[in-house]
């Protein structure tokens, strides 16, 4: 009937963590930035099979030295409040990004922008520092916010860090329409975007208290699109006539955190706390510790079989800039070589207790080798790895608790507070390297972006030199050569680097993007790309 037409097409998408902020520069996890990416546009876009084409801009040219980059916009772009996007909301942004040194991940993006003029309502002329051969790379995820919004906090970062952002006001395919913390938030379709007018009329997110009840939902048909299981139902997911389950490549992976923070690089006037057990700042425990850590039995347990390997931040779906001849220097599991390491750096059981105790030279107040691993809630895997990690560390006389938190506790106490010993998380890098291996800078030990407290002037300086080399053979190299400094240092502990595996309802809505198998492309169904293109069943 009429009135049956008329009932809104609605898609219900489940998730197991809530976005910790509707404001780019104050937002951390994947789930808020899976909302910025709906409600947002950038330059440039990239598709699943890692192409980059333009998106605000309609087209751009490159000087022959590399340092101006002329972009032309589309007419007539609206905001969602109906303020016309010009070439003044593009400068406004990309120098308030770059002027906006503690603006989240944001702030990297635009650390080559010297300049940016609007020439005229729709031509906007970035003027960099040093040619630099990834710009589209970094474009991608600077989000252009409206200049009539956010310019009351220009020359304020601490306030434009805090504004709320409640009506996220953009260009993307998705406008805001409900927002409930912790609980779900509603996006209605924006029906005239320019480049990806969806099809569905709304988008509700709904948080779920963990990825089982995630599953349940979906089979009870509650929501229609899960990005996020427990690796242990995806075999009778695939039986279920009525839902789609798949997996397949994704830039994701699983980290264990050491805190290196001490005494000499502790960012106090910046909420550093740095509580960390000092004996995880000596190498040698780090690197005993990674020899009692068993890669393939945590993938084969906790993802059965769905993940391989990890050796470092940069994963194999980021192609030639992924170090695969590192996985033959890896730490290799081996207990008794873990062991002779510890004797032979003095971390000796003193009292027979089975754990041992710092070397007389060390001042680790009173503490044993007795660590506390902290793992957000939302980490379906996290008891069971945390579990094969004591099991391994207690073969080597360190004891590991695991503590579950909420993940907003965890990034609370992580970065710039340092407060704690050990994290479990993870990362989502970008196509290119460069974001990735900003964590480990020293200068983002006071902004919260370093989880680490890494501290390595060549580290540094390789960093800003691949930034700017323009031979791609060469600035690889670099990359390769940052990848096995990481490794030696171990301020991490890489398990794996696990497949992306989602299910969808194909009783409810079809033309999901799902990649041939083989092909390498991402699988990320709840990307806007997807999102705008799928269909109610008839």
């Amino acid at each position: 009937t009429t009135e049956e037409a008329a009932e809104p097409v609605v898609l219900r998408v489940g998730m197991s963590g809530s976005p910790d902020s509707r404001n780019p520069g104050n937002a951390w996890l994947t789930e808020a930035f899976d909302l910025i990416e709906l409600v947002y546009d950038a330059l440039v876009y990239i598709d699943f099979a890692g192409n980059y084409h333009p998106e605000l801009a309609e087209s751009w040219t490159v000087s022959e030295d590399g340092l101006t980059w002329t972009f032309t916009l589309r007419e007539g772009v609206e905001f969602s409040d109906g303020t016309p996007l010009t070439a003044e909301d593009v400068a406004f942004t990309l120098l308030a990004y770059r002027d906006w040194e503690s603006f989240g991940y944001q702030s990297g993006y635009a650390m080559h922008i010297a300049d940016v003029q609007a020439v005229d309502d729709l031509t906007a002329v970035i003027t960099l520092d040093a040619p630099i051969a990834n710009l589209e790379t970094q474009l991608l995820f600077c989000y252009i916010l409206p200049k009539h919004i956010w310019e009351p906090y220009a020359g304020d970062v601490d306030s434009a860090v805090g504004f709320e952002n409640a009506e996220m006001i953009g260009t993307g395919p998705f406008r805001m329409a409900e927002f409930s913390q912790g609980e779900f938030y509603r996006l209605t379709a924006n029906a005239d975007h320019y480049l990806f007018p969806p099809v569905v009329d709304e988008v509700i997110f709904q948080t779920y208290s963990n990825q089982d009840a995630l599953v349940q939902a979906l089979r009870a048909g509650e929501v229609d699109l899960i990005t996020e299981m427990p690796s242990t139902v995806f075999a009778s997911l695939q039986g279920d006539a009525n839902i789609t389950a798949v997996h397949g490549s994704q830039r994701s992976l699983r980290d264990y955190i050491f805190n290196l923070s001490g005494p000499d690089n502790c960012p106090v006037d910046d909420g550093g706390i740095c509580s960390g057990h000092p004996a995880l700042r000596d190498v040698v425990v780090r690197q005993a510790m990674a020899h009692a850590v068993d890669k393939q039995q945590i993938i084969d347990v906790a993802l059965l079989g769905l993940g391989t390997q990890g050796v470092g931040l940069i994963t194999p779906a980021q192609g030639d800039y992924f170090a695969d001849e590192l996985r033959a220097e890896d730490y290799t599991f081996d207990i008794d070589l873990a062991n002779q390491m510890l004797d032979d750096a003095g971390y000796l059981d003193t009292d027979d207790d089975g754990i041992r105790e710092c070397p007389a030279d060390m001042d680790c107040g009173g503490r044993q080798l007795d660590i506390v691993m902290q793992i957000p809630s939302d980490i379906d895997a996290g008891p069971r790895e945390a579990e094969l990690l004591a099991g391994w560390w207690s073969q080597i006389g360190i004891r590991m608790t695991p503590q579950i938190l909420e993940p907003d506790t965890v990034t609370a106490n992580c970065c710039p507070a340092f407060d704690y010993d050990m994290l479990m998380w993870g990362w989502g890098p970008d196509p290119d390297p460069s974001f990735i291996l900003t964590v480990l800078t020293s200068d983002e030990i006071p902004t919260g972006m370093s989880e680490t407290a890494y501290n390595n002037p060549e580290y540094d300086r390789l960093f800003y030199d691949q930034g700017v080399e323009l031979d791609y053979a060469t600035r690889v190299q670099m990359v390769h050569d940052m990848q096995r400094m990481m490794l030696e240092d171990v301020p991490y502990i890489i398990p794996y680097y696990d497949e992306s595996v989602q299910a969808f309802r194909n009783d409810r809505f079809t033309g999901w993007p799902v990649p041939a198998e083989g092909s390498g492309d991402i699988l990320y169904l709840q990307d806007p790309l997807s999102l705008t293109i799928v269909q109610p069943v008839q």
